[in-house]
């Protein structure tokens, strides 16, 4: 019985739909020409909005529109490092402090005195 169940059907291995009274959408094709000489071209919607800027298929440089001119780089703020960061928190004579209050905690907990033997 187990035989006969779904005999002659590869389920969800073959689709059953047609692509016959189907229009693919309006293309056209955007050249992309990359620093080390290759062209890349790539098809788009005519509606699409396209990029200046693609990735080169051959060696994955930055590639620039054939009929376009490089764009202005973006203004980025420099990555703020730790330093920074605690400074917009303390000042110099604070850190020196706390400093100096850890210092003397950690010689308290090892049993060092205070003053320097000589």
């Amino acid at each position: 019985m187990a035989e006969r169940a779904l005999r002659g059907s590869r389920l969800g291995a073959q689709s059953y739909e047609s692509d016959t009274g189907v229009d693919a959408a309006p293309r056209q094709r955007v050249e992309y020409d990359c620093a080390a000489g290759h062209r890349t071209a790539v098809p788009f919607s005519t509606e699409a909005e396209v990029p200046l800027v693609w990735e080169c298929r051959v060696c994955g440089q930055e590639a620039l529109r054939v009929d376009a001119s490089k764009p202005e780089a973006k203004k980025t703020k420099p990555p703020r490092t730790h330093w920074d960061m605690l400074m917009e928190r303390r000042t110099v004579a604070e850190l020196e402090e706390l400093l100096a209050e850890r210092l003397e905690l950690l010689r308290a907990r090892r049993g060092e005195s205070t003053r320097k033997s000589a």
